[in-house]
């Protein structure tokens, strides 16, 4: 991690440039942290559910003043996608839960009607979101051509956090360009964390932040002996004051030095900055319909709440979860659906419930481990945590 006082900050943001880094996270359990009562899956992440694929497009360039419109630059967008076919026409269960509402996302009504979800998820900066809007329609009329002639409209879902701190937020330098080349790069496996994709230039808690995932193992051996059922968050979190921040527990500020993660910052700044943002979003191939995914995302909330959020009244807190099974065909005439799904009335429930909470929990503390130390527009400065700075866990 990086030491303020022996760092020339300019070289960072250079490198950073110019890097290929693939910002592989710190297992949490390889420092003695259980992070709850389920194991992992095997890339520990949100592309653990069969199926679902990320990429990300990170844009950083330029140091210095800030120039609005031009620079510099610390953004990007993040996509989701829930199998690797056309999602418009084989669409997916899909449900949301907006625990604060001071935000913009996009696609909320239609998902909270139909419950169902037809195009990747899009992360990204707040003023960027219509750019982003509108390249995903262009994105689904290329690939489904009777959008808007032999068939309805489509209802992107573009999420935000507000990264003006240390990106010329008013450029909107997101293009369409860039969320195809997220789209096409998204792959499977291990997911790239911290300062990549939508959280170039976010922050937690006053620390430098970025994207966060993790997953876990459910219930496989008690619901199909021959299949395996994950649930994994990716989160973009963007909120938070410096005396909130909850490690497992322990109270961050108490044990962190100030002068060394905040320079430039007094106390009067450290008291009032507590707004912000989250988006989480979850993926499980266990068969749930849009309502049992709605109360799933009502449970990604808590886990938010573990690391020390208060979801503030300038908070835009956004959970979207959504299933890999039960997908319904566009335009399908048969009249009745035949689904299996998890029985409400099974105690099963209160497992996946736990097991989500447990995920985003850990997601979101591997954004902030992930996170590098990153200088924005006007030279502004969101340091990463270092990880010597970690308490002890209680099995170390």
């Amino acid at each position: 991690m990086i030491q303020l006082g022996t760092t020339n900050f300019q070289e960072i943001t250079v490198k950073k440039e110019t890097s290929n880094n693939t910002n592989i996270m710190v297992n949490l359990r390889d420092l003695g942290w259980s992070c709850g009562r389920y194991v992992p899956g095997e890339a520990n992440a949100i592309t653990d559910v069969p199926g679902v694929s990320v990429g990300h497009k990170t844009l950083i360039k330029g140091n210095g003043e800030l120039v609005p419109g031009k620079g510099p630059i610390r953004t990007g967008v993040t996509m989701i996608l829930p199998h690797g076919r056309n999602i418009f026409r084989e669409k997916v269960p899909a449900g949301i839960f907006v625990a604060n509402g001071f935000g913009k996302t996009t696609g909320i009504a239609q998902i909270l009607e139909t419950r169902y979800l037809e195009t990747p998820i899009a992360l990204t900066n707040t003023l960027n979101v219509g750019l982003v809007f509108d390249a995903l329609v262009s994105y689904a009329i290329r690939n489904s051509p009777e959008i808007g002639i032999k068939t309805g409209s489509v209802n992107p879902v573009v999420t935000e956090c507000f990264d003006g701190y240390l990106n010329d937020i008013q450029g909107r330098h997101v293009k369409e360009a860039h969320v195809v080349e997220a789209i096409t790069q998204a792959k499977p496996g291990r997911v790239p964390q911290g300062n990549v994709g939508a959280g170039t230039g976010m922050q937690v808690f006053g620390l430098k932040s970025g994207i966060g995932t993790a997953s876990r193992i459910v219930l496989g051996e008690k619901i199909d002996n021959d299949k395996p059922y994950y649930i994994g968050a990716l989160v973009l979190p963007n909120f938070g004051e410096f005396k909130d921040f909850n490690f497992y527990g322990i109270e961050m500020a108490s044990i962190l030095d100030r002068e060394k993660y905040f320079p430039k910052m007094d106390d009067k700044w450290l008291n009032t900055a507590g707004g912000g943002s989250i988006i989480v979003v979850i993926a499980t191939n266990l068969p749930l319909n849009g309502h049992q995914l709605s109360r799933l995302a009502y449970r990604g909330a808590f886990g938010v709440a573990r690391t020390g959020s208060i979801l503030s009244h300038t908070s835009g807190d956004f959970v979207i979860a959504f299933s890999t099974q039960n997908t319904l065909v566009h335009g399908t005439k048969d009249p009745l659906l035949k689904e299996i799904l998890i029985n409400d009335t099974s105690p099963l429930v209160s497992d996946i419930f736990r097991a989500t909470i447990d995920s985003v929990q850990e997601a979101i503390y591997n954004a902030i481990l992930a996170a590098e130390t990153l200088v924005g527009r006007d030279n502004h400065i969101r340091v990463s945590l270092d990880l010597e700075d970690l308490p002890k866990s209680p099995e170390s």
